[in-house]
């Protein structure tokens, strides 16, 4: 059997291969690839032809150096599988490949001042245009507001009590629309469990809760708290469970809401004909709960989109007159919530 001696390895295409199969210079290419004015349409079509037909890749580093822009974009994060901030990420990360831009994620333990600036000082050595801090707990505020850094910054998820251009969820209102709901359902109050203390989220909805009640003048029962999971609904679930005027919940979250499901199912206080209950998220499992659950939900999606708005907007240098945007959440009826039942 014959063999044959492998030739060398194919090399990469160059610019110059790309200049000289399109018959132009390679400065021409060069501002065909940097999208520059002044290039005749043919010139321009026939260097795009060429890079495809060679299918060539043009070196991102060199191109940085040349136009100043590295299309990469930094995120600061923390290490969480709650579902709201993982989340935030996703919608941020979609955004910015949509806008054409990459993304270094920088995950941290703690959102603390020392860790953020750090985090931050790591991404602008990587040469990112911009930074975007998932900022939901009132410690992760307080660090951004510290940060110095010489790129735009946005944060998302600090509601209205960031210095710096912010994107978040109104969650007042979303707690306000679900509390409202329950009320209009004959219910005489709603109980909340709600989320961790240090949480801007949590504060928020708790806040949008108690204005709904004062509004209605309905009486504000206390507060039960959870840390986010469905361990902590279940187990807050049991002590509600033993309170007989309740008739309404409204969860601070979803996972919560499914604990407290299986501790009222547990303990014959059937939902909704005995309590109904509300979430807030709208996770891809909330309309498989039994009862399928009546929550509030969030679009991430457009939260990554509005904060990629800001800031390109501040990377383009642009009067801005925006630097805080709420995005009004959307309450999802199915069947945990119902009218009360009268005695």
């Amino acid at each position: 059997m014959e063999t044959g001696t492998a030739g060398p390895e194919a090399r990469q295409p160059v610019m110059a291969d790309v200049a000289k199969l399109a018959g132009v210079s390679h400065q021409t290419v060069s501002r065909v690839l940097n999208d520059a004015p002044h290039v005749r349409p043919g010139t321009r079509e026939r260097v795009l032809a060429a890079i495809r037909e060679l299918d060539y890749r043009p070196n991102s580093a060199a191109r940085a150096l040349v136009t100043r822009r590295s299309q990469t974009l930094g995120v600061v994060s923390f290490e969480s599988t709650l579902y709201g901030p993982a989340s935030m990420l996703d919608g941020i990360e979609r955004a910015a490949r949509s806008a054409g831009y990459f993304v270094s994620v920088a995950s941290l333990r703690s959102l603390d001042t020392r860790s953020v600036q750090e985090a931050v000082d790591r991404l602008r050595d990587q040469g990112v245009e911009g930074i975007v801090v998932v900022a939901p707990q009132t410690s992760a505020v307080s660090a951004v507001a510290k940060v110095s850094s010489s790129v735009p910054v946005v944060a998302v998820g600090s509601g209205t009590r960031s210095s710096i251009p912010t994107v978040t969820v109104d969650n007042r209102s979303g707690a306000e629309a679900a509390t409202r709901q329950l009320l209009d359902l004959g219910h005489r109050t709603v109980h909340h469990l709600a989320g961790p203390a240090g949480w801007l989220e949590s504060q928020d909805r708790q806040e949008g809760w108690r204005r709904a009640l004062e509004t209605a003048g309905a009486p504000a029962p206390a507060v039960a708290v959870g840390d986010w999971s469905a361990r902590s609904g279940y187990e807050a679930g049991q002590r509600i469970a033993r309170l007989a005027d309740v008739t309404a919940v409204f969860c601070a979250n979803d996972h919560m809401a499914l604990g407290l499901l299986r501790a009222l199912h547990e303990t014959g206080r059937p939902v909704p004909d005995d309590i109904s209950v509300v979430g807030f998220d709208d996770i891809p499992e909330a309309a498989y709960f039994i009862p399928p659950l009546t929550t509030v939900r969030q679009d991430f999606g457009e939260l990554g989109r509005r904060a990629l708005e800001l800031l390109v907007a501040e990377l383009g240098g642009t009067d801005h007159p925006i630097t805080r945007v709420q995005i009004a959440p959307e309450t999802v009826l199915r069947r945990s919530a119902a009218p009360v039942r009268r005695a």
